[in-house]
């Protein structure tokens, strides 16, 4: 059995696909708070609040495999609330079930970092949702490192291909050029950011998931070289036929928007990563899997073709 905690989300769906084709997985749990369709006859639906120990424990039950890929609101209230809560209550429910624990996580607890982000960079985190995420990442290391648990840290930079659309690239560029509309790009275009795609990132946490031999460390998921906001914008443009048009949104402006939008507060003292270049490093992955992280370019004509074909 292998069981998806925040099932629903783009991540977990990405990874459910994955999961899906693999034959000799047999038996596949969805579990969230809301209902998610299941087209196939090895994939259950399971309700489950994830703050809720009993929940958490009748949801994983049987599990061999369990991976974390939840998502909470963007407010460093609600993590600061609900995420040591989360964690523990999976770790409890991986030590009971005797499973192995995946963990799909965030850059945040490396805050501002002069070069590329490795597996090896230590934990400085320079917000309030990067010190949660610190905690938890160190918490589930701990336990493996004990002996008590095998968890395994499956970490990304920022995503693109959701149809959630919670990426500021799909939302504020890509899904604007669709449109032939004018693009906002957060942050400095002349610095570097990376972005991983989605589908990516779901074909390696199976991956993770397939290999034990791995687990009990943390891994950088398949993600293309930083390119400058300049490089993206003329790669997004040129794939939706429109031109590069664009404005930048400083933090000035973030923080005059989020004084009516609580979500675009929270991504106010996220800032640091979009004005300082931001290069996230997943070459260990890479030649451990021996898999090549979807070049920008064909990400973004695929999605023109699926996500963004009705724009």
């Amino acid at each position: 059995m292998h069981t998806i905690l925040g099932a629903g989300g783009p991540i977990a769906n990405a990874l459910t696909t994955e999961l899906v084709s693999l034959n000799q997985i047999k038996n596949i749990r969805l579990v969230s708070r809301r209902p998610v369709a299941t087209h196939n006859p090895k994939v259950q639906w399971h309700k489950a609040d994830l703050t809720q120990a009993a929940e958490v424990m009748l949801a994983t039950k049987e599990s061999s495999v369990i991976y974390l890929c939840a998502g909470l609101v963007y407010d460093k209230d609600v993590w600061q609330q609900q995420w040591p809560v989360i964690a523990q209550n999976v770790i409890n429910a991986a030590k009971e079930n005797n499973a192995r624990l995946i963990f799909f996580d965030n850059v945040y607890m490396y805050g501002l970092v002069n070069g590329p982000m490795l597996e090896s960079t230590p934990y400085n985190p320079v917000s309030k949702k990067g010190e949660v995420r610190a905690r938890i990442a160190t918490q589930l290391m701990e336990e493996a490192k004990a002996g008590n648990l095998q968890a395994t840290i499956g970490r990304a930079a920022d995503f693109y291909g959701a149809e959630s659309m919670n990426s500021f690239l799909d939302s504020m560029v890509l899904a604007e050029f669709a449109k032939s509309q004018k693009a906002m790009w957060l942050g400095k275009a002349q610095t570097k950011h990376c972005f991983t795609y989605v589908p990516d990132a779901g074909k390696a946490m199976a991956l993770l998931g397939q290999h034990p031999e791995h687990d009990n460390q943390i891994w950088h998921l398949p993600t293309a070289p930083a390119l400058t906001g300049l490089d993206f914008l003329e790669i997004a443009a040129s794939v939706f036929g429109t031109k590069p048009r664009y404005m930048t949104v400083n933090k000035l402006m973030l923080q005059l928007i989020g004084m009516f939008n609580k979500v675009i507060q929270g991504t106010v003292e996220m800032y640091y990563q979009y004005d300082h270049d931001y290069i996230f490093d997943s070459t260990r992955f890479e030649k451990a899997f021996n898999v090549q992280p979807t070049p920008y370019a064909d990400g973004i004509l695929h999605l023109s073709k699926t996500l963004f074909r009705q724009q």
